[in-house]
């Protein structure tokens, strides 16, 4: 894996997934691509498996994950140990995701994101620090997580 390597996976091929990944390409990224934009027949749940895998195991830095309304791709990322998908639709609540949930996997509506919002989509999950103010609340979703486990 290089570090510049991003996970990447819709259930559908468009303008928007094009648009996502030739943007990812320009900024020099290596893409693990899933689903119909690389060819292959995986559905939203394998593609929000495969996506959250990469990045749980570390062949990715980060991943993104799209289907028509971004919720079930973010549904089964969430059930990765390790993940923290967010489903987000503009600039700004990727912001929040980044800073304040320190996610780790952006989960994007095919229905509802422009194209022209992509780069700063992108600008925004690329970016953004994890915000030293929520880190007790992101260690919290940590334990959630470790106790839902071993209940």
């Amino acid at each position: 894996m290089t570090e510049l390597t991003i996970a990447f996976g819709a259930d559908d091929a468009n303008a928007l997934t094009e648009t996502l990944a030739a943007d990812l390409a320009r900024r020099g990224f290596a893409l693990r691509q899933y689903g119909p934009p690389a060819g292959r027949g995986e559905q939203w749940a394998e593609i929000g498996e495969r996506v959250a895998l990469d990045v749980a195991e570390g062949r990715a830095v980060t991943g993104i994950a799209c289907c028509f309304t971004g919720t079930g791709v973010s549904i089964a990322a969430n059930k990765v140990r390790g993940i923290r998908a967010a489903l987000c639709i503009d600039a700004e609540t990727v912001r929040g995701a980044r800073a304040w949930n320190d996610a780790n996997v952006l989960c994007l509506p095919l229905s509802k994101v422009a194209r022209e919002d992509v780069p700063a989509i992108l600008d925004a999950w690329l970016s953004a620090a994890v915000d030293e103010a929520e880190l007790a609340n992101i260690a919290r979703v940590a334990d959630i997580e470790l106790f839902a486990q071993f209940g």
